[in-house]
């Protein structure tokens, strides 16, 4: 396919009530973290944000889990023109037979993060399953707006495939995945493979991804000032990526995916999210549009769940159970 698909039109706006309550132990969460949740997000706040996630950068001897994994940072071509692109790969030590492989993308609104953010979870996925884990570094908003951090994370994927046997990889079993922002670009990598005739994709594990620009969905406005990323920092997100085309009529689908005007033949899907969080609406019409169009999907929507609720209290009941679907819904699609 040459050129950009067809793309929706912004839905008309609607009524909504009031915002529905957090799940009672992630409300206690939030208010023992009270404002370091809250803040407004500001594009002049960008640089303070690096830094502090910088500080939380998980280190080699953190993700080999005293040897159970080997870790390795890669640097593989990038998009035609463009610069390299580093990979950080986890595989499991204790096997060499080619396993399946999560080629992960991380969270941050497009304006931050890298490739060891949201790594943890992965590799319980990977201990728990027998997995290899491929983490992209793309670059990133507002310095390298779209189409940059996609394309990154496609040269990766296309890449990591080509090269499934240098990495012990099965080329037929890689799932794409992320959160977040990452979910997003996930969601848009698996449009792209389809649409280029790319690497076959096993599915795509999407969780409380970023998918649409619009920001204007009834739990976009219903949570506006409520919980985390709330509609003034998915603004910000947005339009870092995007500039002045923000919530046009000319967005790519391959940067917002809920843009796509045509979801069929696409990977079976995992899609979760909160029902108290900006994006629960458009996640939640983006797994029914897959439905609709003839495809696989599966969708949670956590009662009280408020963005990335799982990793911001992770001993919750809630976080537990969100975190044990996905490790059945890997099980389940791998094992097929």
């Amino acid at each position: 396919m040459t050129g950009e698909p067809m793309t929706t039109t912004t839905p008309a706006p609607s009524a909504v009530g009031p915002p529905p309550p957090f799940d009672l132990e992630l409300a206690a969460v939030l208010d023992v973290l009270g404002d370091q949740m809250s803040l407004p997000v500001t594009v002049d706040m960008i640089p303070a944000m690096r830094a502090s996630f910088a500080q939380w950068r998980t280190s080699d001897e953190d993700l080999s889990r005293g040897g159970a994994f080997e870790v390795q940072d890669l640097s593989v071509p990038g998009p035609p023109g463009a610069p390299a692109v580093s990979l950080l790969v986890c595989r499991p030590t204790a096997t060499s037979a080619p396993m399946a492989a999560i080629y992960y993308m991380h969270a941050g609104g497009m304006i931050l993060g890298d490739n060891r953010l949201g790594l943890p979870e992965a590799l319980d996925w990977a201990q728990e399953l027998n997995l290899a884990i491929v983490s992209v570094e793309y670059r990133l908003a507002p310095e390298h707006p779209h189409p940059a951090p996609v394309e990154d994370c496609y040269a990766g994927l296309v890449w990591t495939a080509t090269h499934a046997g240098d990495l012990g990889v099965d080329p037929d079993r890689i799932i794409v995945a992320g959160g977040s922002a990452g979910g997003g670009l996930a969601a848009a990598v698996a449009l792209l493979a389809r649409d280029r005739g790319g690497p076959p994709l096993a599915g795509q594990m999407l969780m409380c991804p970023m998918i649409d620009d619009r920001n204007d969905s009834p739990s976009s406005r219903q949570m506006a000032g409520q919980g985390v990323w709330d509609r003034n920092a998915n603004s910000t997100g947005w339009s870092a990526l995007l500039g002045a085309g923000c919530g046009g009529p000319d967005v790519s689908p391959y940067a917002a995916p809920a843009r796509a005007a045509d979801l069929s033949g696409l990977p079976t899907a995992f899609v979760d999210v909160g029902s108290a969080e900006t994006f629960r609406d458009e996640d939640v019409t983006y797994a029914t549009r897959i439905w609709q169009a003839g495809g696989r999907a599966e969708l949670h929507v956590w009662p009280g769940g408020f963005h990335g609720f799982d990793r911001t209290a992770p001993q919750a009941a809630i976080s537990r159970d969100a975190k044990a679907a996905r490790v059945r819904w890997l099980r389940r699609v791998l094992q097929a």
